[in-house]
């Protein structure tokens, strides 16, 4: 299936129930009086967050979404039927905005979540409303108000706890395929990586964590080159970034390293702010006596004053070390944000 994260929609919601005008008309009833009755409500458009849906595939083939409008008022005080409401599911994670003004309407991030989008209009009144001492017969009544009407913008950032940052072909989908149930395509040439994956990552027991990999990043990504800007925002909830380096013999320079910095800052300042951890990967291609100096290189060129992690996520070297570092980091900013605490943890020396 093919991963869509941003969709547009119009939705409206149903027009109320015009009132009715009626008079009682019985034998041996003279003069009844007015019994016309109200219309109904017309029906709202609620979105609802369902983690069954993992992408927003679905509406590029269905883009309008018109709940039901209120039926009339009838004779005999009868009250029109109010229209249904209409629940538009959308996965978890999906940021609203209208679309015009570019206002942000919600996020929502928990399953069963429901936002109303669209109000439905207000029932019209009969004529029975209007009678009173001084007007014994009413012939006027009250149309239903029109339900809202709105184009909205959809927005999906997946959820996970801790996101991978690097160039094409560092090793993230190897990573996040090695320590999780995720299968992404791997191969040994870049941009294998086309869409945003999800993976679990068990720690230990029933202890885990989500871990996301994005396509990579080149130079001039902040102006639309390569594939990786338009899924950064994707890395905006995560908790933790792991910036992947590739230490292998063609892999990254000092220079790349940083350019990924810069690129990310320009992406966001919010994002570049984000804790982030330093993964040597590929160290298995390094040999013993050239680790140190390389490793010196690129934390002297980030002046680097992070964690750093060697690993080698083919031979699996090392990711046990990383999987419990992070897990412990996910609990303690787990258990702030359940406190309230918007204090960060110490990093793991």
């Amino acid at each position: 299936m093919k991963f869509i994260d941003e969709a547009l929609i119009e939705v409206r919601a149903g027009d109320g129930g015009n009132g009715c005008v009626s008079f009682r008309r019985e034998k041996y009833i003279a003069m009844g009086g007015p019994d016309g009755g109200d219309g109904g409500d017309g029906g709202s458009v609620f979105l609802e967050a369902d983690s069954s849906i993992n992408t927003l595939v679905d509406f590029r083939h269905t883009r309008k979404f018109v709940a039901p409008r209120g039926r009339a008022g009838m004779g005999r005080n009868k009250t029109g039927q109010s229209g249904e409401d209409l629940i538009v599911k959308v996965p978890v994670g999906t940021v609203v905005h209208e679309d015009e003004t570019d206002e942000l309407l919600g996020d929502l991030v928990r399953d069963g979540q429901r936002m109303l989008v669209a109000r439905g209009g207000f029932h019209g009144l009969g004529n029975a409303r209007f009678k009173s001492s001084t007007n014994r017969a009413p012939r006027q009544s009250k149309p239903g108000t029109p339900g809202e009407k709105r184009r909205l913008r959809l927005e999906l950032k997946l959820l996970a706890d801790v996101g991978l940052l690097g160039k094409p072909n560092a090793g993230k989908s190897t990573l996040i395929s090695k320590v999780s149930s995720a299968r992404p395509k791997v191969a040994d040439y870049p941009f294998t990586t086309l869409h945003p994956n999800l993976g679990v990552v068990a720690a230990n027991g029933h202890r885990s964590f989500v871990m996301a990999d994005v396509p990579g990043l080149i130079e001039g990504a902040a102006e639309g080159a390569g594939l990786g800007i338009q899924f950064l925002k994707h890395l905006s909830r995560t908790r933790l970034l792991l910036h992947l380096v590739d230490m292998g013999p063609l892999g990254d320079s000092p220079e790349d390293v940083a350019t990924i910095v810069a690129e990310l800052r320009a992406f966001s300042d919010e994002l570049a702010s984000r804790e982030r951890w330093l993964v040597l990967n590929k160290m298995d291609l390094v040999p013993p006596e050239e680790r140190a100096a390389r490793r010196a290189a690129i934390i002297n060129k980030l002046d680097w004053q992070g964690p750093v992690f060697e690993i080698s996520a083919l031979a699996g070297e090392g990711t046990d070390a990383l999987v419990q570092a992070v897990m412990q980091h996910v609990e303690k900013t787990r258990a702030a944000d359940a406190d309230g605490d918007d204090s960060v943890p110490e990093p793991p020396a």
